[in-house]
């Protein structure tokens, strides 16, 4: 899977990634970018955006999500505190994922959050 890692997420949490794609914002050039902006931009060039910005749930509108997006939902963006979150994070990018936002609310709890509208 080809994965976008939020400016906020430390570049070194790509190696507990390994078999995936995974490049940073920095990489990309888009670090500077307005969320909206980024995920429009990122759709063209990756499968899932991970980011520690809680709010970007609240900022978006989730029923026009262009990717997947996962919030690693932790207390700080530290490489040591970021790094127990990788197992469930590896679970998520197994799984398919449609323009839906995943919170990984610690190491052992994930929420997903529908784009569209539950099917009564």
């Amino acid at each position: 899977m080809r994965v976008l890692l939020d400016h906020c997420v430390p570049r070194r949490f790509r190696r507990l990634l390994a078999r995936h794609e995974v490049r940073t914002t920095f990489e990309m050039g888009w670090a500077g970018l307005s969320n909206g902006v980024l995920l429009a931009q990122a759709r063209e060039f990756f499968d899932l955006f991970v980011t520690v910005d809680q709010n970007l749930q609240f900022q978006q509108n989730l029923l026009a999500l262009p990717l997947p997006v996962v919030v690693l939902v932790a207390p700080d963006n530290r490489f040591g505190t970021l790094a127990p979150y990788a197992p469930l994070l590896l679970h998520v990018l197994e799984e398919p994922l449609a323009g839906e936002l995943v919170r990984i609310e610690s190491p052992e709890r994930i929420v997903h959050l529908p784009a569209r509208p539950l099917e009564p």
